[in-house]
């Protein structure tokens, strides 16, 4: 651990240094070996402030002087939307924890496969309960790419940045103020890809479907036009919607049409010269997590695959998207997969799986695994429904174990995250086939060109 910004500068000798306010990486060997290790550490875990944000403005600059540049998908979308590139279905991969073994995992998998086509996400309520706030997901994620040689644009997306239809009823603006300040933290760090969710807000006891969908399309515009207001210049930042609640009323076609036709006509008013949503999210059957039995397995779900091919068709030829997404889909049976690419699936977004994959590795320390459900039975008793076996409530609350014991999960053994760590990449190895996104690689940089952001130089590097 760095105990000043001398000790920070002493281990960057001969590898990085400042010059005019950006990185030069002279050393790259010394850099991907301890001292991009340490850096991570010191820019997740380090108590001084100034050599925390010194970590993370270094490890972004180092990383954008390598060729790893935050980027938004949209140009490539926007090909997909014109079926100049096709055939395969974009993961968008959540990491809860270990974040930085995961994340090497992921540039291992995708390094062998030559994968260009992937995003990193994580939602608005996985920052809160994993205590990753933006500028330290992007750090690490970036550390990562950095750590595994990895080169290109790097796709980083804000997932259900969503609003809470209680506090919407109560206080509609403090609601929307509270999710443009966080829009705003994200595009600051890097979030180049924001998926707002206002599909909490449809209201299935009105009478119409337009009624029904009319806070939903009128937010989705209007943090679209804020969107495009705060994004860096160069940048057009790619963003989602959605028209369906995961774990609601599965979408239809009408439902597309109801809220494509007015969100366009709601976006006009305020400027019509603002690009629109690239993607547009559906219910098809499944919820974020499964649904975990009373022995702790997960229930079957039956996806509709047919919604997903007609929306995604309807979202291309009338509107110009890239298609439908499909969320909570890790779970799945591994048969599944091959379906998405099939049904022209836009993207498809994984998360719980691989938590699962951590939690249930024998390679995990039982005596840790046994700390994160002690910590869960004392912090979120509140949470369990009646009926619910102890494994069904480990199941379906130990995500929230991720934030707390952050610390304790990245000081294992270095044995340990690595088998972890290879678990992993035999998964995303996997998907990557699965979703026939192998060798998208230099098909991503034909449509993508990242312009640089320098955020400026923190205090005390100057």
């Amino acid at each position: 651990m760095f105990q000043s910004l001398n000790d920070l500068k002493a281990a960057m000798h001969g590898a990085v240094e400042i010059k005019d306010s950006t990185v030069i990486v002279s050393d790259v060997k010394k850099l991907e070996g301890d001292l991009i290790d340490s850096l991570v550490y010191n820019a997740v875990f380090n108590a001084n402030e100034d050599v925390r944000n010194a970590c993370r403005w270094l490890i972004r600059m180092a990383g954008q002087a390598l060729g790893i540049t935050p980027a938004s998908i949209q140009p490539f979308y926007e090909a997909m939307g014109r079926e100049e590139v096709k055939g395969f279905t974009v993961p968008a991969i959540n990491i809860r924890g270990l974040t930085y073994d995961t994340g090497r995992a992921v540039f291992r998998a995708a390094k062998k496969n030559r994968t260009g086509a992937l995003i990193f996400e994580i939602a608005k309520s996985e920052i809160q309960y994993t205590e990753q706030p933006p500028a330290e997901y992007m750090t690490v994620v970036m550390a990562a790419a950095i750590k595994e040689g990895f080169r290109g644009p790097l796709f980083v997306q804000g997932d259900h940045f969503q609003l809470k239809a209680k506090n919407f009823e109560k206080d509609p603006q403090k609601e929307l103020d509270s999710l443009k300040s966080l829009i705003s933290e994200a595009i600051k760090a890097g979030f180049y890809n924001i998926d707002i969710d206002a599909s909490t807000l449809v209201d299935l006891d009105k009478p119409g479907l337009k009624e029904q969908q009319e806070n939903n399309y009128e937010v989705t515009a209007e943090l679209t036009s804020f969107i495009r207001e705060h994004e860096p210049k160069g940048v057009t930042v790619s963003v989602g919607g959605e028209i369906g609640e995961v774990g609601g009323k599965n979408s239809t076609l009408e439902d597309l049409r109801i809220f494509m036709d007015n969100y366009l006509e709601a976006l006009k008013k305020k400027d019509g010269s603002k690009k629109g949503i690239s993607k547009i999210s559906i219910q098809t059957g499944t919820t974020h997590g499964g649904i975990p039995l009373p022995d702790g397995t997960i229930a079957k779900v039956k996806l509709d695959f047919k919604a997903l091919e007609d929306i995604s068709e309807e979202a291309r030829k009338k509107y110009g998207l890239s298609g439908a997404v499909q969320h909570g889909a890790s779970t799945l049976p591994d048969e599944a997969f091959d379906r998405f690419p099939t049904t022209t699936t836009a993207e498809v977004h994984l998360a719980t799986g691989f938590q699962n994959i951590i939690y249930d590795s024998p390679h995990f320390p039982h005596e840790l695994k046994e700390t994160v459900y002690a910590w869960l039975r004392e912090n979120t008793a509140s949470e369990r429904k009646p009926g619910q076996t102890d494994e069904q409530f480990y199941y379906s609350t130990r995500k929230k174990g991720f934030g707390p014991l952050k610390k304790a999960m990245w000081d294992l053994p270095e044995k340990t995250r690595m088998a972890l760590g290879k678990e992993l990449e035999d998964k995303f190895d996997f998907l990557f086939k699965k979703l026939n996104v192998v060798d998208t690689e230099d098909l991503v940089k034909k449509f993508v060109s990242a312009p640089l952001v320098n955020p400026p130089v923190p205090a005390g590097l100057e």
